[in-house]
């Protein structure tokens, strides 16, 4: 049996090899039109804007050859892009032709649910019809990135003439809730897709994987036992938790994990980096203990060093190995000139990390300057790293990572940046506050405040916020809820809560009172002073249905 891969040059397939490995497959990549003629088995996997991923398929020649292959009758599994391409187009690209494959087109999300957009993380399916894929009474949470989506239409309602024989509702298969009802996984003769991610969704990931390996045939293979429901119960978005490992070279090269006390990762007495343990190991041990995600900070310049040999990116491919929830890299992320003197722009850097076995780049000092210019200017260039790796990956791929820490005032008109009121007063009992922006490491302060930051990264294209905070990194005191408050009402994406935890009341205090998207540790999951195990255990007490 030859299983081939449509590789098409975008996103992270790699974790989509190592998946197939992982349960026991090799699978080929297509190199050329005429490798669809030798496919068995087709899987396509896909990130990034509906448009930019078609104008790749046809630029390589592998449109016509792609919808040849699944007129063939042989198995098919589409993985986001993958799915949302069998359909006529979308509303990400107008104008564009998708394959046409189910007659109906793709949404993106409404913008007046007060939804985070993209929907970024782990929700469950309600499976609508018997099929060999999905068991019908699955409880299990997959792991979704996206801004667009197919909304759900039932066989009666799906289009004007009552006819519904490729329309959508014939092809679902399994709905997922966030704000609307929206269709996660299509299902009809011999392709099956999916709209969540399963290289990214753990052990049910690679159950499903697994499933469509080895069975011989979608069509001819019987339906999972069972009863589909008559009603189904909203699923509901899990909040995220999630592993952070600040790696760097300590004083002998080695690379390590380590942590800092407000951003001084030497320890007191020797001086010595503090060492936490090694990324790779880190990352596989809390893969295991159930995290959701898992991201790599890059704090050590490796200046002299060329892009194909820089050590995180050895770190990435090793992890992505067997560690199949999302990853996140940040550090260098910018336009950069190699020891040879070639120039290379912040998305081939960030391509490199992709195709080692990223799905998300973290944009910090970079951002600072793309924010700097635009909120100047007013005028988007089209050639920041925002604007530049969004376009071609997604806004869902880029995150901004913020640094920002308390600049006290005793009124709002004694700054020009946005300040809050705050409960928490200065040393001079000042009562308002704004928080600037600094670069380098938390270094070099910046004239910018992270309200203002965020809401130009998001003008510019990015699809989610990292937010730390100097003032509590390594306290273990809690998260900064004023903070995190302010940069959540300011946006439409998602935000990522970062420093302070130190126990686990302080993430379901966390959720409640500035209700982030994401809860990040490092320091306490390191030292293993509270176990990931723990945290979801107390949340899930909380009634906050994180994933098991």
């Amino acid at each position: 049996m030859s299983v081939y891969l449509l590789d098409y040059g975008a996103g992270n397939v790699r974790s989509v090899v190592n998946a197939a490995r992982e349960v026991g497959y090799e699978v080929r990549r297509i190199t050329c039109a005429e490798d669809f003629e030798l496919a068995d088995k087709l899987i396509f996997p896909g990130v990034g804007s509906f448009g930019s991923s078609m104008k790749l398929l046809s630029d390589k020649g592998y449109f016509e050859p792609l919808k040849k292959y699944i007129e063939s009758g042989k198995p098919y599994f589409g993985i986001c892009i993958g799915m949302q391409a069998l359909f006529n187009g979308s509303e990400e690209s107008p104008g564009v032709d998708g394959l046409g494959v189910i007659d109906s087109e793709i949404k993106r999300f409404p913008t007046d649910l007060s939804l985070s957009v993209p929907h970024i993380g782990w929700n469950g399916v309600n499976v609508h019809k018997p099929s060999c894929m999905l068991q019908p009474s699955t409880q299990e949470k997959f792991y979704f990135v996206h801004s667009y989506m197919a909304p759900f239409k039932n066989s009666s309602n799906n289009n004007d003439n009552g006819s519904d024989t490729n329309g959508v509702g014939e092809w679902t298969l399994a709905t997922t809730d966030y704000g609307v009802e929206f269709v996660s996984a299509v299902c009809k003769g011999n392709v099956f897709a999916t709209q969540f991610h399963p290289e990214k969704s753990g052990a049910s990931g690679l159950a499903l994987f697994k499933r469509f390996l080895s069975i011989p045939s979608i069509i001819e293979t019987p339906p999972f036992e069972g009863t589909i429901a008559d009603k189904y119960t909203k699923t509901r978005l899990a909040p995220r938790v999630i592993a952070c490992l600040d790696v760097r070279a300590n004083d002998q090269g080695d690379l390590v994990v380590t942590k800092g006390d407000q951003y001084d990762v030497r320890e007191k007495e020797s001086k010595n980096v503090r060492n936490l343990g090694k990324p790779v190991e880190l990352a596989g041990r809390y893969y295991k203990e159930g995290a959701d995600e898992i991201t790599f900070l890059n704090i050590t310049s490796f200046r002299d060093s060329p892009l194909k040999d820089q050590p995180m990116l050895e770190v990435l491919r090793k992890t992505s190995e067997h560690v199949f929830v999302p990853l996140t890299v940040g550090g260098g992320i910018r336009d950069i000139v190699e020891p040879n003197g070639e120039r290379l722009s912040a998305l081939q850097v960030a391509t490199e990390y992709f195709r080692s076995g990223a799905d998300k780049v973290s944009i910090g000092s970079d951002a600072v300057a793309a924010a700097l210019e635009y909120i100047q200017t007013g005028q988007k260039t089209n050639k920041t790293s925002i604007e530049t790796i969004s376009h071609v990956y997604g806004a869902q791929a880029v995150v901004i990572s913020v640094d920002p820490k308390r600049v006290y005032v005793s009124d709002p008109n004694d700054t020009k940046h946005h300040t809050i009121q705050t409960a928490m007063k200065g040393p001079n009992g000042e009562e308002f506050c704004w928080y600037q922006c600094t670069v380098k490491g938390g270094r070099e302060a910046k004239d910018i405040g992270a309200y203002e930051l965020v809401r130009a990264c998001e003008a510019l294209g990015a699809g989610e916020i990292l937010l730390n905070c100097m003032d509590k990194d390594g306290t273990n005191n809690g998260y900064d809820h004023e903070l995190i408050s302010d940069i959540v009402s300011a946006v439409s994406i998602p935000v990522i809560a970062s420093s302070g935890a130190g126990k686990v009341e302080h993430f379901s205090a966390c959720l409640r009172a500035s209700a982030p998207s994401a809860l990040l540790a490092a320091g306490i999951f390191h030292r293993r002073e509270i176990p990931i195990s723990a945290v979801k255990q107390h949340l899930n007490d909380e009634g906050f249905d994180p994933r098991e």
